[in-house]
């Protein structure tokens, strides 16, 4: 699919400064507020061989503005303005970053959950080679601090499995949204993931299981998870909607149903 064809949201981009790096790190965000802010000064000291970019969802809680970002290092901040959910946002980022020439994006949500330190880590697999790099807190050196057991249940007994099942290529920590791709992985036509049958929570799902179905080369790279010790679980996914839409997407994306018309796995 030629990048004329791509089905992106309308969004508007404000660049703080020309692309310097090979890889982004892109911040997917929608009013998180001050753990937002937060998180951003932590990795500034971890950002050092990427250009940081902020994919902002529409907040209206004044963290994304410019006086509060540009101080904080960050590079571009794009603003999805049309429909869709986090696939959407994604679709943004990815398209964007894609078009502005780097060779690969680190994903991270701005919720403050995940330990920047492991950017450095996401780099040096991409420049090992590895085309989707998936962040996971069960493996050795990795770490999940009070993760809700409900959750716990769901990814251990229902999602891994599944999705590892699809794809043919074990994963263990199939929720996280700590990743990186590929240019190479983004552009194939195979996978093509510049559709607006892209809008919730599948984009995630089905990059890994075509990656790994494709034969990319994946890697899991250990990270550290932490929900906070008190207040409400971070999350945008709703209780019943939500959880139910996540579940469709899953199945939807195990069974093929986003491969591109045409293609072979």
């Amino acid at each position: 699919m030629d990048d004329a064809d791509w089905q992106i949201p309308e969004h508007r981009v404000l660049e703080f400064a020309p692309r310097s790096a090979r890889y982004a790190v892109a911040v997917f965000v929608i009013d998180e507020g001050q753990k937002f802010l937060d998180q951003l000064e932590r990795m500034r000291a971890h950002c050092g061989e990427v250009d940081l970019i902020v994919a902002d969802g529409g907040s209206s809680d004044g963290s994304t503005e410019s006086g509060e970002l540009e101080p904080r290092g960050v590079n571009a901040l794009l603003v999805k303005t049309g429909p869709g959910r986090l696939s959407a946002q994604i679709r943004m980022a990815l398209a964007w970053c894609m078009r502005r020439g780097y060779e690969g994006v680190i994903m991270i949500d701005g919720n403050g959950k995940d330990d920047p330190s492991a950017i450095p880590g996401f780099v040096a697999a991409l420049d090992d080679g590895v085309d989707h790099v998936q962040g996971s807190r069960f493996l050795p050196g990795g770490r999940a601090l009070r993760t809700p057991p409900s959750r716990l249940l769901g990814l251990r007994l229902l999602h891994a499995p599944l999705l590892s099942l699809a794809a043919g290529h074990r994963y263990t920590d199939t929720t996280n949204g700590f990743r990186a791709y590929s240019r190479r992985l983004l552009l194939d036509p195979r996978v093509a993931p510049f559709r607006d049958c892209f809008t919730h929570y599948e984009l995630h799902y089905y990059l890994a299981i075509r990656a790994a179905k494709l034969g990319f080369v994946v890697r899991e790279l250990p990270v550290t998870r932490a929900y906070p010790e008190k207040g409400p679980t971070p999350t945008k996914i709703s209780p019943l909607r939500g959880n139910w839409l996540v579940l469709r997407n899953l199945v939807d994306a195990c069974l093929g149903r986003y491969d591109p018309a045409g293609s072979r796995s």
